[in-house]
């Protein structure tokens, strides 16, 4: 009888170690996606303050989470660069200084056609971010339609620009 609990107990851990080899990492469920973005007001570095109403009802938003101080942010920032060509890109640096991203912004470039500063991270959680860099696609009726969890490289623009041109 106690080698039975054994086996079955063996048997079971490899199953599911088995499933969870199957399972892709950087595929993150997301409790957003077809919902309506959060509402947030943040403030910027100039002008009006960045709110859910500047990305909805016109066409395709791309949303990044990111700060200055996120080594993986600087890692996809020439992506961000070469998808603000064709589409409108916001930002949302999460718990950094003004000054900092002025700093990081002019020595890399300014993808982003506004940034809105999420000082205590309130802006985040509501977004479900829980690492950065995080970014969302928000289609024409402001609705959430993707996720994409860690730096956006050069392998996985590809899926990127895809889903944006099936939303259109």
């Amino acid at each position: 009888m106690k080698y039975l609990i054994i086996v079955i107990i063996s048997i079971s851990s490899f199953i599911l170690f088995y499933k969870g080899l199957k399972n892709d990492p950087n595929i993150v469920p997301s409790n957003l996606i077809s919902k309506k973005v959060p509402a947030f007001t943040l403030d910027v570095l100039e002008g009006d303050p960045f709110t859910n109403h500047d990305l909805s009802y016109d066409n395709i938003k791309v949303v990044n989470f990111f700060a200055s101080w996120c080594p993986p942010c600087k890692i996809e920032h020439e992506q961000l660069i070469n998808l603000s060509k064709k589409h409108d890109v916001f930002g949302i640096a999460k718990k950094d200084t003004m000054e900092n991203v002025k700093l990081w912004l002019q020595d890399r470039g300014n993808p982003y056609n506004k940034i809105g500063f999420d000082f205590d991270g309130l802006a985040s959680i509501e977004w479900g971010v829980y690492g950065l860099p995080e970014t969302f696609i928000v289609n024409k009726s402001g609705e959430i339609i993707y996720r994409h969890v860690g730096p956006i490289t050069s392998d996985n623009i590809n899926k990127i620009q895809s889903i944006i041109k099936s939303s259109l």
